[in-house]
């Protein structure tokens, strides 16, 4: 039998589909390895920079400072080591955000169990972040609720409550937390609401602070509305009692 003829243009647009369907299997796999390696960097980049991060004389920036600076805009932070900060201010942080700091391992496992029963039976979810989750996504996270983001913020909240002391964990989180557009910090907050240091917090300043940190974009301690005051009250009577959830703090 002879062979079948094939046409010149048949032939070319068949070496073409080859070459069309060599180049994509060699795309996907360049995605695939450029994809493992962000995974990679991603794990590494905060488990080295945790224990960076370790000695006090370290003074680390958040995601979002960095964001301000790339955009141009700036930002005003001021560090202050935890004991020139109030302890009152980190009281009520505590009494606010996370009363089992000193108890729970970066996770605070009966706030989530909560959390995930509250969202398999369809109510909306309320808040399980504890203080080392904050800082972890603040420091090496985004801004934005995705369970991609929780998925990575709670294996590194657990790494890095096991490596960081309390205090140093404090010192970082309180130095870095927002508290308005480009106020970050403590001692910047305290000064541009309160117009002193960190170090003369009142008892209602620290509260009003505290309350403020959930939402800062829409909170302002210095001029404090009837919910936000509120608030404040309740916190400002919970960090007078603190006693054994603060103990870590000593």
């Amino acid at each position: 039998m002879s062979e079948p003829i094939i046409e010149p243009e048949t032939e070319r647009l068949e070496m073409a589909a080859a070459r069309r369907g060599m180049f994509s299997r060699g795309s996907l796999r360049r995605w695939v390895r450029l994809g493992a390696l962000l995974a990679a960097l991603m794990i590494a980049l905060p488990v080295a920079l945790t224990i960076l991060y370790l000695p006090p004389v370290v003074r680390p920036i958040s995601t979002l400072m960095i964001k301000d600076v790339v955009t141009l805009q700036g930002y005003d932070r001021q560090w202050v080591p935890l004991d020139d900060i109030a302890p009152v201010m980190a009281h009520s942080v505590i009494m606010s955000e996370d009363g089992q700091f000193c108890a729970h391992r970066g996770v605070d496992l009966g706030e989530l169990r909560g959390v995930i029963s509250d969202a398999l039976d369809g109510e909306s979810t309320r808040g399980a972040s504890t203080i080392p989750m904050q800082t972890v996504k603040n420091l090496y996270l985004w801004n934005g609720r995705s369970f991609l983001r929780k998925a990575l913020e709670l294996p590194l909240a657990i790494y890095f409550d096991a490596l960081m002391p309390k205090r140093r964990i404090m010192e970082i989180y309180l130095n870095i937390a927002e508290w308005g557009p480009n106020i970050y910090g403590v001692e910047a907050a305290s000064q541009h609401y309160f117009g002193k240091p960190a170090s003369q917090l009142s008892r209602r300043q620290a509260a009003l602070l505290a309350v403020t940190l959930p939402n800062p974009a829409a909170r302002n301690p210095a001029k404090p509305g009837p919910g936000l005051r509120r608030l404040a009250s309740v916190i400002e009577r919970r960090a007078t009692k603190a006693g054994a959830y603060v103990q870590c703090l000593n």
